[in-house]
């Protein structure tokens, strides 16, 4: 029994991945003397609140801003994608009903994968915080990110903690963590400016062709916000691959 300057918490399924190896999956007893909310504990254990759907204190469903006085037994879940939970108090804001992206400076090769994927993301390598979370809240973008500490910003509403360090296993995690596989439009926009990609006639671009291109591909995209001109060159097999470990069915079903 936790005492009464501390409660006894426990981390379900994913959301172990922010604790120290004593701490996943067992309970452990927290000071919250001084703790504004159960929010501000969880958070100070490590585990931002963009993260957690679901606390259950002394077996009942609760906000974030549930005071904890000691002695009580915290259960705290990630979201549930199986379980139904309606009639308890889901914490996660509702999902954005077209996911859009905004990325860290950390993720420059998971943005263009998730641009040919034909996702909308915003990236710079010098985005600062508060240009990531002015982004997110004003253009309706969930934030992608290697920093904790950035989720556990009161602004923010919607956000993910990329795990993986590798761009290719990045985007398989991205996309299966937050279900997008119905919404890949493989290669539909420009993985170097993110503007959408429109079908051009050969005869529009054959001048900038190169020489070995010309006479070999017939189809071909423009992007209007940088001129690039993209077709199905040797590299479209390794990315059509990897989309595919991504979501093997969508992959398979759009794009060109």
């Amino acid at each position: 029994m936790p005492s009464a300057a501390t409660a006894e918490f426990r981390f379900y399924a994913e959301l172990n991945d922010f604790l120290p190896p004593g701490r996943r999956h067992a309970g452990f007893d927290y000071s919250v003397a001084g703790t504004r909310s159960v929010k501000d504990a969880i958070e100070s254990i490590g585990v931002p609140h963009t993260e957690v759907d679901l606390i259950l204190v002394d077996g009942r469903s609760v906000g974030f801003e549930r005071v904890l006085r000691g002695g009580e037994r915290v259960a705290v879940y990630p979201v549930f994608e199986l379980l139904d939970i309606a009639p308890l108090e889901h914490l996660r804001a509702q999902p954005l009903r077209e996911p859009r992206f905004v990325l860290d400076a950390h993720l420059g090769k998971l943005a263009r994968h998730l641009r040919m994927a034909g996702f909308d993301c915003l990236y710079r390598n010098d985005y600062r915080d508060s240009e990531l979370i002015t982004a997110s809240v004003a253009e309706h973008r969930i934030i992608l990110t290697r920093d904790k500490g950035l989720l556990k910003q009161r602004l923010v509403t919607h956000g993910y903690f990329v795990r993986e360090t590798g761009s290719e296993a990045q985007l398989c995690e991205v996309v299966r963590a937050l279900q997008l596989q119905p919404r890949l439009r493989p290669f539909t926009r420009c993985r170097e400016c993110n503007t959408e990609l429109q079908d051009v006639p050969k005869a529009e671009v054959l001048e900038r062709l190169p020489e070995k291109v010309r006479g070999v591909y017939a189809r071909f995209q423009l992007c209007s916000g940088c001129q690039r001109i993209y077709w199905e060159g040797s590299h479209y097999a390794r990315l059509r691959r990897l989309l595919d470990r991504a979501a093997p069915a969508a992959a398979n079903s759009g794009g060109r």
